[in-house]
Formats: structure tokens, C-alpha cells, sequence
């Protein structure tokens, strides 16, 4: 059975929306540049500022990204 990620806001709800397979997929639905999923898997710089992006929004929003199954 493959995992589901999914983004939980502030008041504990699930935000189907931006779910996805992985949290690399709902990480790239979240932020608002368009991240080029082959470099964020080769190159640690490029996800490095991705992985930031990613939690300057979830930290601005208040949400978290959860496994949900």
C-alpha cells in the first residue's frame, strides 16, 4: 500500500487539495516558483532551497505536512 501526504492546516484539517504521493509532490504544490522535479532529485543545492520554500510557507500558513495513509 503506497503512502498519501497530505497538508494539514492550523485547525487540524486535511487539505485535499494539496495532497499527493509524496511530500517531494505536495512540497511542489505549495510553493509558488516551479521546482523541476529531476533536479530536486540530483542536486542537493536545489532541494536544499526548495526544503526551504517549502518551510517558509508551511511555517507563513501554519500548516504541516502529514502522512495520512
Amino acid at each position: 500500500m503506497d503512502a498519501i501526504w497530505a497538508v494539514k492546516d492550523g485547525n487540524g484539517e486535511l487539505m485535499e487539495s494539496l495532497a499527493g504521493a509524496s511530500r517531494l509532490e505536495v512540497g511542489r504544490k505549495i510553493v509558488s516558483r516551479r521546482y523541476d522535479p529531476f533536479r530536486l532529485q540530483v542536486s542537493s543545492s536545489y532541494r536544499e532551497l526548495f526544503d526551504r520554500a517549502v518551510s517558509q510557507v508551511l511555517k507563513r500558513e501554519h500548516w504541516e505536512i502529514v502522512r495520512v495513509k
